[in-house]
């Protein structure tokens, strides 16, 4: 009888782990993408269209300073995803227009995320330098 309990146990313990992973896995990537949201996935065709429409607008490389120099698009702005934090706000206004870059897009969406939950407003993510067939520099 108490194996029977504690095997019930376990298959419970077992299935609220389940739903509760598939619960986040679903929120994180199924998420549609509305007017409310803050943070927008962009292709880096629409990006090059943004920043020539909006001068003012943020370029924001989220890569490494070595990454950086290696090669960025002009006019972008180093802040390493991991320097981004809650308690130490960049340095731009909370509805400025940013643009988030990195290598692949894992990190810029990571660090628009955080934006967003930071508190700014027109944050859109259009992923990795390797998709950016536009010019790009040392300078």
């Amino acid at each position: 009888m108490k194996e029977l309990f504690l095997l019930a146990a376990v298959i419970c313990f077992g299935m609220a782990i389940l739903k509760f992973y598939s619960a986040r896995m679903g929120r994180s990537t199924s998420a549609p993408q509305d007017a409310g949201n803050s943070r927008a996935a962009i292709s880096a065709e629409e990006a090059k269209e943004r920043l020539e429409a909006n001068p003012d607008a943020i370029l924001l490389d989220v890569r490494t300073q070595e990454e950086y120099d290696g090669g960025h698009i002009p006019g972008a702005v180093c802040f390493p995803n991991e320097d981004i934090l809650p308690e130490l706000p960049l340095p731009f206004e909370k509805d400025a227009e940013i643009l988030v870059y990195c290598h692949s897009g894992r990190r810029s969406a990571e660090a628009a995320e955080k934006l967003k939950h930071m508190g700014y407003t027109n944050v859109a993510d259009f992923g990795g330098i390797r998709d950016w067939p536009y010019e790009t520099t040392t300078d």
